[in-house]
């Protein structure tokens, strides 16, 4: 409870210009020009900027607030934002993915029957999973950061119950904490009957045996025939170890529509990054406003609480305003570091040519927190010339091969892949066996490291890969 209770006194500490900035930051370009809509139809305050008005004319709508007291410390400035440049007819491409399978998530919360508190602390849930649909962290930092995060101070217990709600969701399998629990979690929602039931029972109560295939020690310990256990072993293996795999054509045709956040054109051997205005409109103060609040000095009830008002929909705006304004320039910084830092696939399209990169080479990159860097990189697309992607395919750890060249992950894994699928069913290769052969082609990995890296592409070891 001490360490909760400190992390809510760091939490109260943030500004409310911070607080505005970091839930931005997550947001791409669509999702923000809904939001900023929101803000202009909810605070009277703010208007859109007409085409062509000049920030630094000092006339229209705009509107310096530095006679005006605030206890932020926020430096004055005259409120207006151009959000993203003058790309009044941009170049770029509005493209459809499918419907994400944290975004699914999200869209069958939205139906259920939680009250908004479970709610809240299940879209934190959600957004915990990883993209297997797998709830890898364990409940206790949850908790912690749901009371840092969202001033929600909570306990397993109640993280439990939650859990368990999400686990009701599509598809089958999804939130759980291993794979036994997975694999139980489908089994459950599927069609009576007596294989079932016997492919639940080996689940819950013989599961190491099952995985080591120690078929004969099973079919003693439930007095069952071979066929019988051939049965629910069929069963089992049509169950799905990925849930979070599953959001394809095959499982829906949901799609949702993407506008890129950046835009790289390379132009005469140079790397050019602009980033797309689209429909989020340019903002300013509204100076009527303003005059209300410096001629509210009436000493009447209804004329303090007229300035009140308006005192507290200007700060607003001024912190929306801002907010949006360190949006911009740090998502600019974040994506030109990254460029930077990976230009040599940027130039050419090759994926061999991505460099083995963490959050923490572009935090430093930027003085940015790695938090901050996490936040940009979520949910975010990149146009370039050879593709879109998201932000998050750049990123990959390292290893050095033995000429002293760092490599990405990702070259490791495809070679694994490879040799794998190469392999003789029969006599499949142990771990071992791929360390020498990532060795023979100059990677030095170590056999825990093949064994990390085998699993995170849901490969089995040897003995479950061989075929009769």
């Amino acid at each position: 409870m001490l360490k909760q209770g400190l992390q809510q006194k760091l939490q109260q500490k943030l500004s409310p210009l911070q607080i505005q900035t970091i839930k931005l930051l997550e947001l791409p370009t669509m999702e923000l020009e809904q939001r900023i809509k929101k803000e202009l139809e909810e605070n009277p305050v703010l208007d859109e900027a007409s085409d062509g008005e000049d920030s630094d004319d000092g006339s229209g709508g705009n509107v310096s607030l530095s006679d005006y007291t605030s206890d932020d410390q926020i430096p004055s400035y005259k409120l207006y934002t151009n959000n993203q440049g003058k790309d009044l007819k941009p170049q770029y491409s509005i493209f459809s993915v499918k419907e994400s399978f944290h975004q699914n998530l999200i869209g069958q919360l939205g139906y259920s029957q939680m009250d908004s508190r479970s709610k809240l602390i299940a879209a934190f849930i959600i957004g915990s999973l990883d993209d297997d649909g797998y709830l890898r962290r364990d409940l206790e930092s949850l908790a912690d950061d749901i009371a840092f995060r969202q001033g929600i101070e909570t306990n397993e217990k109640e993280l439990v119950k939650v859990l368990k709600k999400i686990q009701e969701f599509e598809p089958a399998g999804v939130g759980a904490r291993d794979l036994q629990e997975c694999l139980l979690l489908q089994i459950k929602v599927r069609e009576p009957s007596a294989t079932r039931e016997l492919a639940e029972l080996i689940l819950a109560d013989h599961f190491t045996e099952f995985t080591k295939k120690h078929y004969q020690k099973i079919m003693s310990r439930l007095s069952i025939t071979e066929e019988e256990l051939k049965g629910a072993i069929d069963e089992i293996i049509r169950l799905n170890p990925r849930p979070g795999g599953q959001i394809d054509d095959s499982y829906t045709e949901q799609a949702q529509q993407v506008v890129p956040d950046f835009l790289l054109e390379y132009k005469d051997g140079e790397l050019v990054m602009t980033m797309p205005r689209f429909n989020v409109p340019e903002l300013k103060i509204n100076k009527r406003y303003a005059d209300l609040l410096m001629k509210s000095a009436a000493s009447d009830k209804a004329g303090k609480e007229a300035a009140t008002f308006v005192k507290q929909k200007l700060d607003s705006a001024k912190w929306f305003v801002e907010a949006i304004r360190q949006r911009h320039n740090t998502l600019n910084n974040t994506m030109n570091a990254i460029i930077d830092f990976q230009r040599e696939f940027f130039v050419e399209g090759d994926e061999n040519k991505l460099r083995p990169m963490v959050l923490k080479n572009i935090a430093e990159k930027t003085n940015l927190d790695i938090s901050t860097i996490s936040r940009v990189v979520n949910c975010k697309y990149i146009q370039t010339h050879f593709g879109i992607y998201p932000l998050k395919y750049f990123f990959s750890e390292g290893l050095m091969t033995e000429s002293g060249e760092e490599v990405s992950t990702r070259e490791i894994k495809n070679i694994l892949m490879e040799s794998i699928d190469v392999e003789d069913k029969k006599k499949p290769l142990t771990d071992e066996e791929l360390v020498s052969v990532l060795h023979e082609k100059g990677y030095k990995v170590a056999r825990r490291t093949v064994a990390k890296y085998r699993e995170q592409l849901n490969i089995p070891i040897a003995r479950l890969r061989k075929e009769l």
